[in-house]
């Protein structure tokens, strides 16, 4: 085995780790994605929007055709109520009612020339209309204007005993309701319309909120804290409450018994294991056979190991780990197998937020994974290159043979318990759960772990790990893995039997 800390280059396919958070194009994707609160908030808000419009053009047609009679009414009254007091009043009497029409009511009598210049009034909805019903009440002759010799107003045309005379009025008296009144209502209604549609939502999926709250912690395996109010007002809420509750339950004791069933393995195949080889090398007198046997009690040991590991559990104690000692503990320890050639590249530098212990158990898992199953296809041995990169808040670890590597339908089944690979990559026997193993302990610890393949051959694993930026107090953490950093000098390889 040869270890170097040499740069080596990257040559391995694009795989989701290369982005900084991760799965980057799929976490992106979840971000234009709206979650049940918005996507419920968002249709009430538009449901409510539609209805208040539609609202607001119902109400201006039911208040067109009202007001359009009621403005006209009011009109042909004043004009008809000015015509009788005019004819019947003396001339003294005349002006002082025209003064005081002016000056109470704010409507004027003027005599109309023949040199006046009037502009009609808008013949749009409300002055087309208007303008039929006074020419109805009043006769043909009437004149609707807007405004006559450039003065605006309510301009009414009339004749009092065959004299042309113009009936001015402020016209704001009569116009409809402003578009900045009907803008006024239509902000208010909306806003609070909003509010309402906010709380209505939140109220609705409050209920959801909690249980994907205690289904995540039940994920975590935090069965104690997940439970969920049983007393809830709506039945199928509380339905779904008891019916979550019960299934922790069950989950929480499946899991206690699990831990007892799988710790009493230790005792209860170990020892009879341990005796059973002691038993073998000292009656079994054909030494082939014996080894045989042997190998075969190791190989039953280390499967229950490994189960053992799979079921550890699933809270660990993060700290600061120096990565750079831990990989070169790992590659240490490993240095005596022969098959193996270590390029290592991992900056003395990094810091992780890790479990030393845990971490060097998964850094060792896969350095094994390759040495059994990663071996070049023209020689005996294995090439594997540990190169480590830090990406933001992250520091990506990426352990790659220049074996066959696997088919790429597989790479997602490769981390599922007790699934085994194409025979190139399993020609080692094995409980199936190293990879497994490692998946778990890496989300144990935060992180995310992925294979791929190597552009140029290979399998490459790539461990991403939460990046300590700041070490406290300034002082390195304390190893809990301590191994010399001085390779062995192992014996000369014995010539090859022919």
């Amino acid at each position: 085995m040869n270890a170097s800390t040499a740069p080596v280059p990257d040559a391995t396919s694009p795989v989701p780790l290369d982005y900084p958070h991760g799965h980057g194009g799929a976490r992106l994707r979840s971000r234009l994605n709206l979650n049940l609160f918005w996507r419920t908030f968002c249709l009430l808000a538009l449901l409510l929007i539609g209805s208040i419009l539609a609202w607001l053009q119902t109400l201006r047609a039911f208040e067109f055709e009202p007001r359009t009679l009621h403005t006209a009414q009011q009109v042909a009254s004043l004009v008809n109520l000015s015509r009788a007091a005019l004819v019947h009043a003396d001339a003294i009497a005349r002006v002082s009612l025209i003064k005081t029409m002016a000056d109470q009511e704010g409507v004027r009598i003027l005599p109309r020339e023949p040199g006046d210049k009037f502009e009609l009034l808008d013949q749009g909805t409300l002055g087309g209309r208007l303008n039929e019903e006074l020419t109805a009440r009043l006769g043909p002759g009437t004149i609707v204007a807007r405004s006559v010799n450039g003065e605006a107003g309510l301009w009414v045309g009339f004749d009092i005993n065959g004299d042309p005379n113009w009936l001015l009025m402020d016209r704001s008296r009569f116009s409809p309701a402003g578009g900045r009144t009907w803008l006024v209502w239509l902000i208010t209604a909306g806003v609070l319309s909003l509010a309402g549609a906010a709380v209505i939502a939140r109220l609705i999926n409050r209920p959801l909120k909690q249980l994907s709250d205690a289904a995540n912690r039940v994920r975590d395996g935090d069965f104690d804290a997940s439970q969920l109010d049983e007393q809830a007002v709506t039945s199928e809420i509380r339905e779904v409450n008891i019916g979550f509750n019960r299934m922790a339950q069950k989950l929480s004791k499946l899991e206690q018994d699990r831990a007892v069933m799988l710790a009493g393995i230790s005792h209860d195949l170990r020892t009879p294991l341990a005796r059973l080889r002691l038993e073998t090398e000292m009656s079994v007198a054909d030494d082939v056979a014996r080894d045989h046997m042997v190998a075969d009690i190791v190989q039953l040991d280390a499967t229950i190991d490994k189960f053992l590991d799979y079921a550890r559990p699933d809270h660990v104690t993060l700290t600061t780990v120096h990565l750079h000692a831990v990989v070169s503990s790992c590659v240490y320890a490993v240095q005596d197998h022969r098959e193996l050639q270590i390029t290592m590249n991992v900056a003395e530098d990094l810091y992780v937020l890790a479990d030393e212990i845990e971490l060097a158990r998964v850094i060792s898992n896969l350095l094994e994974n390759a040495r059994r199953y990663g071996k070049s296809a023209d020689t005996d041995t294995t090439q594997v290159e540990v190169t480590a990169k830090a990406r933001e808040h992250w520091v990506v670890v990426r352990i790659r043979d220049h074996g066959r590597g696997v088919p790429p339908e597989q790479l997602a089944r490769l981390t599922q318990p007790f699934f085994r690979g194409d025979s190139a990559r399993t020609a080692a026997a094995g409980a199936g759960l190293g990879l497994s193993i490692v998946d778990k302990t890496v989300q144990r610890m935060g992180g995310v772990f992925a294979l791929s393949n190597a552009s140029s051959g290979g399998l490459a694993a790539h461990i991403q790990l939460q990046r300590a930026s700041s070490l406290p107090g300034g002082k390195n953490p304390e190893q809990r893995l301590r191994r010399p950093q001085v390779k062995r000098h192992l014996p000369p390889r014995p010539p090859q039997r022919t």
